[in-house]
């Protein structure tokens, strides 16, 4: 199938140069170019482009709200964030960008890109509305003090609310962030994890073992980590009920 892709960005040169590298990559095709918040939206309701390249910085205009509003448009088009602009990747993904490109740009990697892209066949006439939000849970954005950590869902087994901060730990390293215990809920599966207590998130795959703890709470044992949760009977009896043990 032929992926049409629009380009986002206020400087003309870089424009001709992304077109080039894009339309090296076959069944790729630049259906429409623009250099500002305005035009982007009008052209985008006109072409429907499957993908849009987009700058961050539109000569002062905000390149991420010109994505957003073109996911209120179309939420199933893919976003590529291409800019000098390393440090708003979190808000990039937080509106479920496809990536994040950072001058300049390589031909390897923008081509590595649209392949996935191709990868993915006719997703956009076959995924439901909630397509997107299944996409943001395959990476959990997190800002510590002094870095910004791109976390794959897939290694979380817990996060732990406790001292004004959370603790998500993984097989390998355990993180820290100020970010809220519901505000990380929201960012992962509900099928995969669970709010198993009011300071608890747990990959339900990764529970190994539950010990009664008090009238109303267990323990809850979890592979590839020494450490424990806790989850409340009726938490308990909801994923019981879901796993039927």
């Amino acid at each position: 199938m032929m992926i049409k892709v629009m380009i986002v960005e206020d400087e003309e040169q870089i424009r001709g140069i992304l077109k080039k590298m894009i339309e090296r990559t076959s069944d790729c095709s630049v259906v429409a170019s623009c250099g500002n918040f305005a035009s982007a939206i009008s052209e985008f309701i006109k072409v429907r482009p499957d993908v849009v390249f987009m700058d961050i910085d539109l000569a002062g205009e905000s390149g991420l709200d010109c994505a957003k509003a073109i996911t209120e448009v179309d939420p199933k088009v893919k976003i590529i964030f291409a800019t000098a602009h390393s440090e708003y990747m979190a808000n990039a993904f937080e509106i479920y960008a496809f990536d994040y490109l950072v001058k300049p740009f390589d031909l390897e990697r923008i081509t590595k890109t649209l392949e996935r892209i191709k990868a993915q066949g006719d997703v956009k006439e076959t995924e439901n509305s909630d397509s997107k939000s299944e996409q943001s849970y395959e990476k959990l954005v997190i800002r510590g003090k002094e870095e910004i950590n791109l976390i794959d869902t897939k290694d979380i087994i817990m996060v732990e609310r406790a001292d004004g901060m959370c603790r998500i730990v993984t097989k390998d390293e355990v993180f820290l962030t100020a970010t809220s215990l519901t505000a990380i809920q929201e960012k992962l599966d509900p099928s995969q994890f669970m709010r198993c207590h009011k300071s608890y998130i747990i990959r339900l795959s990764a529970v190994r073992k539950l010990e009664v703890y008090g009238r109303w709470t267990y323990t809850v044992t979890l592979k590839d980590t020494s450490e424990t949760a806790l989850m409340t009977s009726e938490k308990y009896n909801e994923m019981k009920q879901n796993l039927l043990f």
